[in-house]
């Protein structure tokens, strides 16, 4: 088993004003050659857009981009003609494909938004641009890793142009159990969005990542109150 530890202080730090994100791998004007991708995984954003706030219009091509609020909501528009609003508990999903617009904007005038921000390398090039957005509500059971992404159309959550899975876990009692990946060719990067916990033997605190590779499996142990994301993806674009 192969791992990196991505301390959440050791992140990328963008503070726009309006905008304030911290980047796991290289964006914009941070730039670190060590931490450009974890395999197809590009980018891993965790930002706060201040109320009444937003990205203007525009362009992605040949990505796969997902977002899932923490707190608040986040109108999106784009040029396939969605305008939709994205709750805290939904996901995300616009595979760019040949190319799209789009915008996520902030109305609230009296809170900021919070939400991960993430970018897949897609299997296939020049696909037609998609948009997808679900409820998670329905998903998540307490204590449990759940499946919220997957390369197929049919299978629980949303799903893209890539061989990955996400899992995504709310526990509010301490909980052990081992994830098995789907493909051992696959890492898995672990995100902490709350709380701390134990990952493949390294102690993770909230915002901490962990790339995990060369493994079939991994323990995991999540104390009450802490919310985890698993990324599993290709190692090689």
């Amino acid at each position: 088993m192969e791992t990196i530890l991505h301390k959440a202080e050791t992140r990328g730090h963008a503070d726009h004003g309006w905008l304030n994100s911290w980047h796991t791998f290289s964006f914009a004007n941070y730039h670190n050659p060590e931490r450009m991708h974890f395999g197809v995984l590009r980018v891993l954003n965790d930002d706060t857009v201040s109320k009444g706030q937003g990205f203007g219009t525009h362009p992605h091509s040949n990505m796969e981009i997902i977002s899932l609020p923490l707190y608040g909501d986040l109108e999106h528009k784009d040029s396939m003609g969605n305008i939709t609003v994205i709750n805290q508990g939904d996901i995300q999903v616009m595979s760019a494909g040949t190319g799209v617009y789009h915008s996520e904007y902030n109305k609230n005038v009296d809170k900021s938004v919070k939400f991960l921000q993430i970018w897949i390398f897609p299997n296939q090039k020049d696909v037609e641009p998609r948009y997808d957005q679900i409820s998670l509500r329905d998903i998540l059971t307490d204590n449990q890793l759940c499946q919220i992404l997957s390369p197929n159309k049919d299978d629980q959550g949303v799903w893209i142009h890539q061989d990955a899975w996400f899992h995504l876990g709310h526990f509010n009692e301490e909980t052990s159990l081992t994830y098995q990946l789907k493909n051992k060719a696959n890492g898995v990067y672990a995100f902490i969005i709350e709380g701390n916990a134990n990952i493949a033997g390294h102690n993770l605190d909230t915002r901490d990542g962990l790339g995990i590779w060369d493994t079939n499996s991994f323990e995991l142990t999540a104390p009450e109150n802490s919310k985890i994301l698993l990324m599993e993806v290709p190692m090689r674009r």
